[in-house]
């Protein structure tokens, strides 16, 4: 199935793995997707997932866009006996029905068995990525893989202090936003008075993330953030409306306000991006209204961006 040979690719960029199962389903700190680990198996510290106690068996566990299930689906049924000698299977899990592949290959000079299942979610869609070492196959063999991915099942909701707690920076103040949604783990969150399901771009909502190192040089920030306003997903027919270096809680920063329309129903929508300037990591706010609740809603993000505070 050639859809799930690259979202492997992706996933295994941070990876994770399973033999005989326990009881209960683990869910990897701020997702919906969770499983039976298989024993010798625990919650990974450097990724969502598992891995065994040398770290050479690696469970991913993650969250990808709806659409990605419904592609690979639709790859699936067009070609059944798959691609490259790869070979689609389903699997039933209490999640829906799951399509997985097993392949062979290289984890620099180890051999590996590497295993990729996909899953439906509401509003999101669940995967899971398996590297097994060659050594350790006896063990945890494509059975218990298989036993394991069955175990695959799903929450309805994290609650918000799990998720904020992933965070690397305190929220203090929620300005009254109520849908709390991880974007990627201990890196980036929306908060938003719409709902994942009916889409968010009808009413306010806020991402808040952290980015890599960004330019020291007040002439290069300027340039950098006009160009980030822009590049903005879901954003079209942008325009910059007001760009201008400011302090937020006492450090440089810079406000980029632009005009666009978001959404399938093309809503008019005012979105204001504000980033922090850091060291190694800089803070960068996305804020997006309907035009006509904009003066209500950038009371409320302010008040969420000067909130924000580092732990400890």
């Amino acid at each position: 199935m050639k859809l799930i040979r690259p979202l492997a690719a992706l996933a295994l960029l941070v990876v994770s793995a399973l033999p005989a199962l326990a009881a209960d389903a683990v869910y990897p700190p701020g997702l919906r997707l969770g499983m039976v680990p298989l024993v010798g198996l625990s919650k990974a510290k450097t990724f969502p997932g598992f891995e065994n106690e040398d770290g050479s068996v690696k469970v991913l566990v993650t969250e990808l866009p709806p659409a990605a299930y419904n592609e690979v689906a639709t790859a699936f049924n067009a070609n059944p006996a798959g691609a490259n000698g790869v070979k689609p299977e389903k699997i039933e899990t209490s999640a829906g029905l799951a399509y997985f592949t097993t392949e062979s290959g290289k984890a620099g000079d180890t051999l590996v068995k590497r295993y990729s299942m996909i899953v439906p979610g509401t509003g999101f869609s669940g995967y899971v990525a398996v590297q097994v070492p060659e050594n350790a196959t006896k063990i945890y063999t494509d059975e218990a893989v298989r036993q394991m991915f069955a175990t695959a099942t799903l929450r309805k909701e994290v609650s918000a202090d799990e998720q904020l707690g992933l965070m690397p920076f305190k929220i203090t103040d929620l300005a009254g936003f109520k849908d709390i949604r991880t974007l990627v783990p201990g890196s980036s969150i929306i908060l938003a008075d719409g709902s994942e399901s009916a889409g968010y771009e009808a009413k306010p909502f806020m991402i808040l993330g952290l980015i890599g190192a960004t330019p020291q040089a007040a002439d290069d920030r300027a340039r950098f953030a006009q160009e980030a306003a822009l590049q903005i997903p879901g954003l079209r027919e942008s325009r910059v409306t007001m760009s201008e270096p400011i302090r937020i809680n006492s450090q440089p920063g810079f406000e980029t306000r632009i005009d666009g329309v978001s959404g399938k129903d093309k809503t008019p929508v005012t979105v204001v991006q504000w980033i922090r300037f850091g060291g190694g990591t800089s803070l960068r706010i996305i804020a997006s209204a309907p035009r006509d609740q904009w003066s209500d809603a950038f009371t409320r993000f302010r008040a969420v961006r000067d909130g924000i505070q580092p732990k400890g």
